[in-house]
């Protein structure tokens, strides 16, 4: 018996929350089950959902206490808090009550499993006030297993309290979770973590580097389980004391401030830095594919604090990683968003190199190499500069986004309501789209020729490819737009010129124009195989003075 209390028990266990009040990062659960519990407002059946370690069978555990617990007394009811010192709130923690079931669900998926549940849901509990079933990862049990706890999930019997915990919601079928109470437990954030490893240490009377601590939260990546797994692997091989150079041993993880060094030689694009660099972390032991990760953290991070600079004073980030930020605050966001696709197609890349050290170092080259790379403003001033048109009038895009620019033809929309009638075949058009009439508008603009439009008369030429009942649509939709009745003259044959071929020569006038202009012929001379996209009037008609042209970052984007 003293050998069994000997028994070293581990943190994961030995600090298992034994109450809500215990619980981190579950408030919405906490509040809900609380009140649920007071206002005796209980479901018969919930289901707890989360990623692996969060607290579902132990959260599963703690309502069953609740419910059961019988205070100092013996004669207490549901209380959610329980006293944890009566024989039930015992029994339950140690995993011995007889009316409290544990059943895993991976182990015993069949529908006989399920039948033996059902056996004994008639009969009354023992001891206890309720009989409670705990699924564990109840998604893997069998289609005619599910189908034999319908019934029963739906109506079970006063006494009886179903709760699942399942890791994979979405493999649980719909007729189960409408018959259940839903929690979703999130993942435990790095000051949760902290404080749980704050609260062991001391107890525990253990010394530890709070840079050890952060980052041992961050590898357990939300989960309370694998925080205390990690802090009690760091415990064993440390002897005892948590230091920052054994956690990054123990994880595999490159020293944070040599990663910062080749972050920062590859914003400054040293390439033979950033080689030297990366070849003696890896001698260290370092992972590359953690390596890489690593690099897209620090770029996320730095374009976070960037955008929200009052993030530089958040708990979860360390000293260093402060220090980093402030130093390259200044890094422009289109380098960082550039290193970013650069990092995460390196990713994939490292996953099918056959030597994933090789591969990493080509990809911080190609990063480093990028560095030194001229930007699409520095590229236009020195295409100016050397073909000596700073003088000419430039063009630049117009404030308004280019999705949201109006068709030369559509100025403004014809409603029905309003319409008196339609001077053109464009306003036609324009009304057909804004009543979603897609389709006649297309066949219009792509199948007809009009010799003549004018009010309630039309002489127009049909397609042989379209069908003899879209002058019938026609007909309708004039009498919509205008309220009158129209003549409509038409004949089928050889089209003449359509509305269609009417825009597409207006466009390439556009970018004919476009092309005279002395800028854009530079740009064009210097990019050879670059052509003109879309050209709009607007653009066109707009100049400003040299100096603007630098406060257009997507000058290159707009009209090229």
């Amino acid at each position: 018996m003293t050998q069994e209390n000997d028994q070293y028990v581990v943190l994961a266990r030995k600090y298992r929350p034994q109450n809500f009040d215990d619980l981190l990062g579950q408030e919405a659960l906490v509040q809900t089950l609380t009140n649920a519990i007071k206002n005796n407002r209980l479901h018969h059946a919930y289901m707890l959902t989360g990623i692996r370690g969060v607290g579902k069978t132990t959260t599963a555990r703690i309502i069953a206490k609740a419910l059961n617990c019988t205070g100092l007394d013996g004669k207490g009811g549901p209380t959610p808090h329980p006293c944890g010192v009566c024989e039930n709130c015992k029994a339950i923690a140690a995993d011995r009550h007889i009316d409290v079931i544990e059943l895993d669900a991976a182990s015993r998926t069949g529908v006989d499993d399920i039948r033996e549940i059902l056996e004994g849901v008639r009969y009354k509990p023992t001891v206890a006030r309720y009989k409670i079933y705990i699924i564990d990862e109840v998604h893997m049990l069998s289609k005619n297993a599910f189908n034999a706890l319908l019934k029963t999930l739906e109506e079970p019997p006063a006494h009886v309290k179903f709760i699942f915990a399942t890791t994979e919601i979405r493999k649980v079928p719909v007729t189960i979770l409408s018959r259940c109470q839903r929690f979703d437990l999130q993942r435990l954030d790095i000051n949760d973590l902290l404080k749980l490893y704050h609260k062991i240490i001391a107890a525990e009377n253990i010394k530890a580097d709070e840079e050890a601590l952060h980052i041992m939260a961050k590898a357990a990546d939300g989960s309370a389980r694998d925080a205390t797994s990690l802090l009690d692997q760091a415990i064993s091989l440390g002897g005892g004391v948590v230091k920052v150079e054994t956690v990054k041993d123990m994880i595999g993880l490159a020293d944070r401030n040599q990663t910062f060094s080749l972050f920062e030689n590859l914003l400054t694009g040293n390439v033979d830095k950033v080689v030297v660099d990366l070849q003696e972390q890896y001698k260290n032991g370092v992972n590359p594919l953690v390596l890489l990760q690593d690099l897209v953290n620090i770029t996320h991070l730095l374009a976070k604090t960037k955008i929200v600079p009052s993030f530089l004073e958040d708990a979860s980030l360390s000293e260093s990683e402060k220090e980093f930020c402030k130093k390259f605050n200044a890094a422009p966001l289109a380098i960082l968003s550039k290193i970013w696709q650069m990092l995460l197609k390196g990713i994939s890349e490292l996953q099918y190199a056959p030597v994933q050290i090789d591969a990493l170092e080509m990809i911080l080259i190609r990063i480093a190499y990028s560095a030194n790379l001229p930007t699409p403003n520095e590229i236009l001033a020195d295409i100016k500069k050397n073909s000596e048109i700073s003088k000419s009038p430039v063009i630049v895009s117009s404030s308004e986004p280019a999705f949201q620019k109006k068709n030369p033809i559509i100025e403004q929309p014809i409603e029905a309501e309003t319409s008196s009638g339609l001077e053109s075949v464009d306003a036609f058009i324009a009304f057909l789209e804004t009543n979603k009439k897609m389709i006649m508008a297309h066949a219009i603009k792509n199948e007809i020729s009009f010799d003549e439009f004018k009010d309630g008369y039309i002489k127009m030429t049909i397609s042989n490819r379209v069908q003899s009942d879209l002058i019938m649509e026609i007909h309708k939709a004039l009498k919509d737009a205008t309220g009158k009745t129209w003549q409509i003259d038409s004949s089928r044959g050889i089209l003449r010129e359509t509305i269609a071929d009417v825009e597409k020569a207006k466009v390439e006038d556009d970018k004919k124009s476009a092309s005279e202009l002395p800028l854009v012929k530079a740009i064009l001379a210097e990019f050879a195989g670059a052509k003109i996209e879309t050209a709009t009037k607007k653009i066109l008609e707009e100049k400003v003075e040299d100096e603007k042209l630098e406060e257009n970052e997507f000058f290159n984007e707009e009209y090229l």
